[in-house]
Formats: structure tokens, sequence, C-alpha cells
């Protein structure tokens, strides 16, 4: 991906408002961010932890998607979730349903859609082996390349990326 400014970050935005999306706080480590490993941008909002952010580089520019947090998750140390973005195994704390406002109209009147992802956004760099999941088991190994999966989770990220835009 390549880096983006924080107005590219802010205008970008196609499920809030402009106003929320002046108010959104960036990364704390924005400035460090590996963009040559990032596919995409998300992160949890520092000052309001229960919202999320997504920004997906697309042909017309980015596109950024605000996103819900849970209030209250329960997990368990035994069980272990899959993100449905990069399918890395996760314990159960480290995937999170996610949702998001459509939108335009059908937005604004309250319609959302969610996926199971990983709580941290980090899907890139799961799958590029550059953070470790905190599983109590192995690891699943994949017969996959790495462009192979990196294709996949583009996929599965640009399929729900259109459930939001579309609205």
């Amino acid at each position: 991906m390549e880096p983006l400014s924080e107005k590219q970050i802010r205008s970008s935005f196609v499920n809030c408002t402009k106003g929320e999306a002046s108010r959104l706080r960036l990364p704390l480590d924005f400035a460090e961010l590996p963009w040559q490993d990032l596919d995409f941008l998300g992160w949890v909002d520092p000052g309001a932890p229960l919202r999320a952010h997504l920004v997906l580089p697309r042909d017309e520019g980015p596109v950024g998607m605000s996103l819900r947090v849970p209030s209250v998750s329960r997990t368990s140390a035994l069980k272990s979730s899959l993100c449905q973005i990069c399918l890395t195994g996760h314990a159960s704390s480290g995937v999170t349903l996610l949702a998001a406002p459509l939108a335009g109209a059908r937005g604004r009147e309250g319609n959302t859609v969610g996926t199971y992802i990983c709580a941290d956004l980090a899907c890139p760099l799961y799958v590029r082996g550059k953070r470790q999941p905190k599983l109590r088991t192995a690891r699943y190994e994949e017969s996959l390349t790495l462009d192979e999966r990196l294709a996949r989770m583009w996929g599965n990220l640009d399929a729900f990326a259109t459930k939001i835009t579309m609205g």
C-alpha cells in the first residue's frame, strides 16, 4: 500500500459524516506504520475504543469505512476463532465481530453489515508472518503461496467492503 496522508485518510470515508471523519484519531504509531507490508490500513480508534476504521486502496482512490467494536466480548481461553478476512486462527479474544453502517441512505436508516476479523486489524501482517497470533495450539499450516493467501485475503476484504459501499 502506498503511504497515505492524514487528509487522504479523513476524506476517504464513505459511511460516516465529514464531522465524524474529522474527529477520528489516527493510529498512535501512524508515523512508523510499515506501509510496505500493509495491503490496507486498519486500526481501533485510540480515542474511542468502540470504533475501528479500515482504509482500502482502490483504483479511484482510498476508501475508508468506520466500524463498530462490540462493547462486551465473551471469550474463552480454550476456544479459538478464525478471522473471516485473512483466515488466521486466534485465541477467541483475537477475533471480534465488527459491524459497519452501510454507505448512503440505508446506513443512515441503521442498516449494517458485519464480519469476524482480527481484533487488531493486522491481517496483512499475519498473512505475511510478520505478526504471530496468540494461540494455545499450533498455527495452521497452509500449502498456499504468499501471493495466493494475499489474493484470498483481498477477495474476502473486497466482498465485505462491497457490501458496505453498495449500501
